[in-house]
This record gives structure tokens, C-alpha cells and sequence, in this order.
């Protein structure tokens, strides 16, 4: 078997860098009509229809018609955010430094997929590749792969309508799937981005090759008093119920100040949630549920992630009252190991934590990201910008989303500012690279060119203040 993996992959590669030395020579007009035409053609229904039909058929997981709206709303968005910016020859001209800044690509990139948006990765990260004139090779989860290989494709005939290298975009195939040629892949390639579990990044960083790995979340917000508690439920629900979590954007729970707490579950069951109480059965049946190795292990039960209420009420022993949708699930005891609640559940299960103040929510969030989503992302419900500003200045994230569903925005979306991508960096604090919204100009290099300038040395009394010289 050893043999034959290495010579698959190393096949994979070979074809890969072929494709890749014509694509080195496309001209910006060039880059750009084929990242138009991928684009346009990710957004045609029947290749969306049969591509999310695939991924929930082959993973279990999700919804038909979110991963059905995500492909196009990522397509346009990624494609939206490139449009119009440079990626072939000089980019930056800067007077004053004399210098000349060239944009170059990488080569061969392996992008690691997670299971979870396996139906418009693939996509996204073929718009970075054709942006950035790189080749890709896409190393997908098992539970994915089929759907990986129908996507690709897809955007292998696209390329080759248009007269480009058809392997500018390879996929590992499905009976080829293994550690083994995954681990062979990390090594072969120029560079390796990454989307994935920690233990799925820590492979990266370890494989010898430049990487950047993404993940993982744990995502929390804040509800002030300040709040419109009626939006905050409407938002968070439809943050849980989209593709049943599967983001790892969706927030797995909310610190909501005192005051508020009981209006906002009230709030929360007015937009269908399943509210669990402290000290219930039906607590300790869900948590059981999720981590069915308690208190020996915290795995997660493979059949909750991405799992639908029904599905989740069941393997807790509930029945699901009818037109619910999310479970609210009270966790006012800890935060940490102990309580698992606080940590990430990949479900339509958001645990609820009440503060006593802000500093006390705070410190909640604080304790929740410790233990499970440092350096990810946050967020805040309020009006008050004195408290966005506090929160923004102490906490460990990457990202903080104001009034916003965090699944919906974190990863950019047409209502705010933030990139577009598949890709959330979750800087050093999550054991990251980049604390970005990850875009094609990660996988791309730069020369720059630098001609001489008039020398200005400046004297010590203009470079030092003068309190360090006389001290």
C-alpha cells in the first residue's frame, strides 16, 4: 500500500505543478474571467441541488436547503471581495521608499476540508487558487469525500470549457483517502492551508511544510440590558438552526446580564426554544447525549454534530414538542471541564449562563474561550459603545460581531465588513498562525524591489525624546 500512495500522490503533485507553470503566465484579464466563470457556474442550481443532497446524504449532517443557499452565497461573496484587486505583476508602487512590490504565486497548495461545509469549500478555495495562480489539491474529511469529488469535478469541466489546465483543481479520491496520503500530500505540497480541528491543524504545522491552520470555535456572546431581547433571540436562533450548527461560528452559548435573564428566555421560547432548566433530568439527558463517555472522556457523540432537533431530542430521551427547533440548556453551575455545557457542541444547543454584571460576564466569557474557543470569536448584544470598546480591548479573540448572528457573520457576510471566506484564523491564542478571515492573499508571495533613496539620517536629539537621553 505504501507504494501506491506514494505514487498516487505524487501523480496528484506532478499534474499539479504542470497545470500550475501555465497558469504562472495568465495575465490579471485571464485570472480573471476564470474566477468569474467559477463563480457564476458555483451559483447553478442543479449543481448546488445535487452537491448539498450529496453532503447530507454521505455525512448525516445539515440542512439540504442552507448548504443549497451557502454555495451561492459564498461564491458571490468570495468572488465579490476579489473582483477587482490585483494578483498578477506589480501591485504597489510606493514614491517615497522607491520601492516596487511584485505578486507572485505559491505553487502547489493542499487545503485540508472540514466535513461540516464540505459543499462550498471546495469552491471557495478554488476561487483562492485561480485568483492567486496556484494549483489545489483538495484533501477532504471521508465523511465528504464523494461530495468533494462530485464539486471538483464540476469545476474541473468549468476549466476546461475555458481552456485552462483541468488540474489547476485535483482532489485526493475517495477509496485513496487515508492518513497515509494525507500525511504524503502535507509534505509534497509548497504550501497547506488548512480548516479543521485542532488535532487536524497540529498535523499541519507538524508536516515540515508552511502552513495555516483554522479553527477551532467555541463561540459566546453577551446579552446587555441595553438589548432588543426579541432581535437577540431571533438572531441566535437563526444562528443555531442554520445547517443545525455546523458552523463552528454558531454560538454554543450566551452570558446574559441578570436583569434580563428570564425576559430573554421568554424571548428565546417565542422563537422556538426548547428551554432546560438547571438541576432537570432533561439536562443531565442532553448533556449525556452530547458526551455519552461522561465523566471519563469528553468526545463528542458523532451523531449529534450537525444533528436535527428531532434527532437530538431523541438520543436524549425528550420528546420534541411541536414547531421547536433549538434547545436553550441552563449552565449556571461552572464553567470548564466539569461543565461541559461551556464548551463546543456542534449542535442546535446553546447553553445559557447568567452574569450578575458586565465585569462578571467578562470573566464568564473568559473562563468559556479558556476552556474551549480561545482566539476564535465573540460577541455582543448592546447600544452601549463604551462596553464594545471594553470587551474588544480584553478579550482573547480574533473577531468580536456586534448585534449580529455570530454563524451568519463571522465568517464576512453581506450585512458587515468582514472578508468572506471558509477560513477563520484564531490567531496564537488558538494555536493559529493568523487571527484573519483567511482570503487568496494568504497563499500568495511578494518581491519587492527597492532602488536607493536619498540618505536622511536623523540626529539623536530628532530620533530620541529627551527624557531618555538626559536619564
Amino acid at each position: 500500500m505504501a507504494m501506491d500512495a506514494q505514487a498516487y500522490i505524487s501523480g496528484l503533485v506532478e499534474r499539479a505543478k504542470k497545470a500550475q507553470e501555465i497558469a504562472e503566465g495568465h495575465d490579471q484579464k485571464r485570472v480573471d474571467e476564470l474566477c468569474a466563470a467559477l463563480a457564476w457556474n458555483a451559483c447553478n442550481e442543479d449543481f448546488r441541488r445535487k452537491a448539498a443532497e450529496m453532503l447530507v446524504e454521505e455525512s448525516k449532517m445539515g440542512v439540504f436547503t442552507d448548504k443549497f443557499n451557502k454555495i451561492a452565497n459564498k461564491a458571490k461573496g468570495v468572488y465579490r471581495d476579489m473582483k477587482d484587486e490585483i494578483s498578477v505583476g506589480i501591485i504597489e508602487t510606493n514614491s517615497e521608499a522607491n520601492t516596487v512590490t511584485y505578486i507572485k504565486p505559491m505553487g502547489v497548495i493542499d487545503a485540508l476540508l472540514p466535513v461540516t461545509n464540505g459543499e462550498a469549500t471546495p469552491i471557495v478555495k478554488s476561487l483562492w487558487a485561480l485568483k492567486s495562480r496556484n494549483a489545489i489539491i483538495m484533501s477532504p474529511h471521508p465523511k465528504g469525500s464523494k461530495t468533494c469529488q462530485f464539486v471538483v469535478d464540476y469545476i474541473r469541466s468549468i476549466l476546461k470549457k475555458y481552456g485552462a489546465p483541468e488540474d489547476l483543481v485535483q482532489t485526493i479520491a475517495p477509496d485513496m483517502i487515508t492518513r497515509e496520503t494525507s500525511d504524503l500530500l502535507m509534505k509534497k505540497v509548497d504550501f497547506i492551508v488548512c480548516t479543521g480541528g485542532t488535532p487536524k491543524v497540529r498535523g499541519a504545522y507538524s508536516s515540515g511544510t508552511p502552513a495555516i491552520g483554522v479553527g477551532t470555535g467555541n463561540a459566546t456572546t453577551y446579552v446587555d440590558v441595553t438589548a432588543d431581547l426579541d432581535d437577540v433571540a431571533d438572531k441566535v436562533m437563526r444562528s443555531k438552526v442554520f445547517d443545525y450548527s455546523s458552523s463552528c461560528s454558531s454560538e454554543n452559548s450566551v452570558v446574559a446580564h441578570a436583569d434580563i435573564y428570564e425576559d430573554l428566555i421568554a424571548a428565546f421560547e417565542k422563537v422556538g426554544a426548547v428551554i432546560v432548566r438547571d438541576g432537570t433530568t432533561e439536562k443531565a439527558s442532553i448533556q449525556k447525549a452530547v458526551w455519552p463517555g461522561l465523566p471519563e472522556n469528553h468526545k463528542l457523540n458523532r451523531e449529534i454534530a450537525a444533528a436535527s432537533p428531532a434527532k437530538i431530542a431523541e438520543l436524549a430521551g425528550m420528546t420534541l414538542p411541536e414547531g421547536k427547533k433549538f434547545f436553550v440548556v441552563e449552565e449556571n453551575e461552572g464553567i470548564g471541564a466539569d461543565y461541559p455545557l461551556t464548551g463546543e457542541k456542534l449542535s442546535v444547543i446553546v447553553t445559557l449562563v447568567k452574569a450578575a454584571s458586565f465585569e462578571d460576564a467578562l470573566d464568564k466569557m473568559e473562563a468559556i474561550l479558556e476552556y474551549q474557543g480561545k482566539g476564535h470569536s465573540c460577541g455582543i448584544h448592546t447600544t452601549d459603545d463604551a462596553k464594545i470598546d471594553k470587551m474588544a480591548l480584553r478579550m482573547k479573540v480574533s473577531r468580536i460581531l456586534v448585534n449580529q448572528p455570530q454563524a451568519l457573520g463571522n465568517s464576512g457576510a453581506w450585512f458587515n465588513g468582514l472578508p468572506i471566506t471558509m477560513s477563520l484564523g484564531c490567531s496564537t491564542w488558538g494555536e493559529n498562525s493568523t487571527s484573519k478571515n483567511v482570503t487568496w492573499k494568504d497563499i500568495v508571495n511578494y518581491t519587492v524591489v527597492s532602488k536607493p533613496i536619498d540618505a536622511v539620517i536623523p540626529t539623536d536629539e530628532e530620533l530620541f525624546p529627551a527624557e531618555i537621553r538626559n536619564a
